[in-house]
């Protein structure tokens, strides 16, 4: 990632916890996990499940 942008996210505080539970599960930040979500649905990288 050449730049980085900050910006104010909210959300449910269900797909909050969800998500926090994801990244925990995966030993990733909430953040790292949101951007990896956000790049593997367009593709950017493969989705956990998938293979390489």
């Amino acid at each position: 990632m050449d730049h980085e942008a900050r910006i104010t996210l909210r959300l449910p505080a269900d797909l909050h916890e969800w998500l926090a539970a994801e990244a925990k599960r995966a030993h990733r930040s909430l953040n790292s996990e949101i951007v990896h979500r956000l790049e593997a649905g367009r593709g950017d990288v493969p989705a956990d499940d998938e293979s390489p």
